[in-house]
């Protein structure tokens, strides 16, 4: 039998439900940036991904959710933030981190319902042109994503002017924020292997819940994240528990986004596809 291709994505985030993965019998990982995955999984390039939201949402052929987890947050998310040189009221022009799409769509929301106004967003590959450089060519106002955002966070003398989104979202509507969650395609959901593939992430998962100071101080270092700091980042502010507040989370989100012109009215909410996990 094949082996289950799973689209994952490296950033130190994702550790909690990918550490303990590697070498598992009848298990392909199959790294990628967060913006590639959905693609790769329409394209059958992966058989499950850890999934974009908005991804999700308006992929031309279904998606559906699996329960063996998300990224997310309750508050602040620390690695999802606005960087400007002008007030955010004053923003024109974004340039967005290309890692992500979810992130760019919640942008566009908080700054349309918290700031009054719609920038025009253009692609920044951040890896490219890192903000910290002292490069007077570097945008006035910049999203930017993932590790980068402590690795690489330009100075604050230059860029006076931040927002966290998991902390405005969750200062607006009182919800959680669901990032990117595991999800495979509509189509194939209720086969065999999709769904003990599920049923493994969720286990694995399960267990690193249980030693997260040990997995984030193997991990912190290659990261190039503090390890105290990694430890708040991960234990503390991110969430991987896919639960009702976090279903309601989404629903709202797909919401907001039709409000704010981000996606077409009658949009649908996606399916999380329940299934029956066992213990472990």
């Amino acid at each position: 039998m094949d082996a289950i291709r799973i689209g994952t994505v490296e950033y130190l985030n994702t550790i909690p439900l990918i550490e303990g993965l590697a070498g598992v019998e009848g298990v392909d990982l199959v790294p990628a940036v967060p913006s590639r995955i959905g693609a790769m999984l329409l394209a059958g390039e992966v058989d499950i991904g850890l999934v974009s939201l908005i991804d999700i949402v308006r992929a031309p052929e279904q998606m559906v959710i699996l329960p063996a987890g998300m990224i997310g947050c309750d508050g602040p998310t620390m690695t999802v933030r606005i960087f400007s040189r002008v007030p955010l009221g004053e923003i024109s022009i974004l340039h967005a981190d290309t890692d992500s799409h979810t992130s760019v769509a919640l942008a566009r929301v908080l700054l349309d319902r918290l700031h009054g106004v719609k920038p025009e967003i253009r692609d920044f590959h951040a890896r490219e042109n890192p903000l910290d450089s002292g490069d007077g060519d570097a945008p006035d106002s910049v999203l930017l994503i993932g590790d980068k955002v402590v690795s690489a966070s330009p100075p604050a003398v230059r860029y006076p002017h931040s927002l966290d989104l998991g902390e405005a979202w969750h200062a607006m509507t009182g919800l959680p924020f669901v990032y990117a969650a595991w999800a495979s395609l509509a189509s194939r959901a209720d086969e065999p292997g999709i769904r003990d593939a599920a049923q493994l992430l969720d286990r694995n998962r399960r267990r690193n819940a249980m030693r997260p100071d040990q997995i984030v101080n193997r991990s912190a270092g290659a990261h190039r994240w503090p390890v105290g700091l990694a430890r708040e980042y991960v234990g503390s502010l991110l969430r991987y528990d896919l639960g009702d507040r976090e279903a309601e989370a989404i629903g709202v989100f797909v919401d907001a986004c039709v409000s704010s012109g981000v996606l077409e009215p009658g949009t649908e909410v996606p399916e999380i596809r329940e299934f029956v996990t066992t213990p472990g």
